[in-house]
């Protein structure tokens, strides 16, 4: 059915610059637009009048589009009907509320391969050529010459092949690496593209026995969590990395620390984790062996211009009647 653009109140609810709003604004003259950024951040600083006056905008929202939503959103918007969000991971979203509601959840899955995808052949290429080491070299001043390894003919292991699987196999490949993969529809053993051999996710330890690089990228799901563990890490070999880039709930962090500590592992290259900020007392700020970022592999120049891109381009799908794209299955999680 084809939506009456008069009905159709957009909120934004995260600052993404005049240039991006106009570009919503553009998509149809009935648009009716409201940027709440301002007001929803200062909700958050717990300015009560902030409150009453987002409760009110709330209401007559039909869409709302941002990287954060109000607290009990569904309950402050009653004729809200879809949420863009401007991520791909939609964990924090799906509460029980959500996932039984008829409002639909899509993100901007995709525009994160790229990133992601050089940020992983980053790390490996740390590990390869000892960059920590060399990091903590320079810090005390020592001179030591250690002979670096070349990842072309090593394997990586890509468990989880979307849309960020896929380039980090293309980027894999392009480096002469051999490529295994884990997707949760593979039926049997078979290929793929830039993938020289796909298991199916009950596999996966076969997986970790044979890859030299292992990275997660898979969405936080009932099947996910907990994913890597202590038998899983002991099924890797001494000499591989472990690269989280998916989400910290994947790994068993406690069992992590351990394989780094005794040797299990070589290493880990971790971007998420299951506490963020990392608290002060994890273990895992001293290792030697683990390169981390605080939760930016999917970063990148004019990132609200990208999602914003996929934001109109369902927009103008919701104004004519069609199928969303990205629309998020929220009994699966992804």
């Amino acid at each position: 059915m084809r939506v009456s653009v008069e009905s159709v109140n957009v909120l934004v609810t995260s600052a993404i610059g005049d240039e991006c709003l106009r570009w919503i604004a553009d998509v149809s003259p009935g648009i009716r637009l409201r940027d709440v950024s301002g007001v929803f951040r200062a909700e958050n600083d717990g300015d009560r009048a902030a409150k009453k006056q987002l409760d009110t905008l709330l209401c007559d929202a039909d869409v709302l589009f941002g990287l954060r939503f109000p607290q009990d959103v569904l309950a402050r918007c009653p004729r809200l009907k879809w949420i863009q969000t401007m991520s791909a991971g939609i964990d924090r979203f799906l509460d029980a509320e959500m996932v039984a509601s008829p409002v639909i959840l899509t993100n901007v899955s995709g525009i994160h391969a790229t990133p992601i995808g050089e940020f992983v052949l980053g790390l490996m290429l740390m590990f390869a050529k000892n960059a920590p080491l060399h990091f903590r070299m320079k810090q005390e001043k020592e001179w030591k010459r250690l002979p670096p390894a070349i990842v072309r003919s090593k394997t990586v292991g890509i468990v989880g092949l979307g849309s960020i699987g896929r380039e980090v196999a293309r980027l894999s490949k392009a480096f002469g690496m051999r490529v295994l993969a884990t997707r949760r529809t593979a039926r049997g053993e078979g290929g793929a593209r830039n993938v020289d051999l796909l298991l199916p996710a009950d596999q996966i330890n076969r997986l970790l026995a044979e890859s030299d690089f292992v990275v997660l990228a898979v969405p936080v799901t009932v099947e996910t969590r907990g994913l890597i563990g202590e038998e899983e890490l002991r099924e890797m070999k001494p000499t591989a990395y472990l690269i989280n880039i998916s989400r910290g709930e994947t790994v068993d962090e406690e069992a992590l620390t351990c394989a780094l500590e005794e040797g299990w592992i070589a290493g880990a290259g971790l971007d998420v984790f299951a506490t963020e900020p990392l608290p002060p007392e994890s273990r895992l700020w001293d290792l030697p062996n683990v390169i981390f970022s605080p939760h930016v592999a999917g970063g990148m120049e004019e990132y609200a211009e990208r999602a914003t891109e996929r934001f109109v381009q369902n927009l103008r799908r919701y104004l004519a009647g069609k199928r969303l794209r990205n629309v998020v299955n929220k009994k699966r999680g992804y």
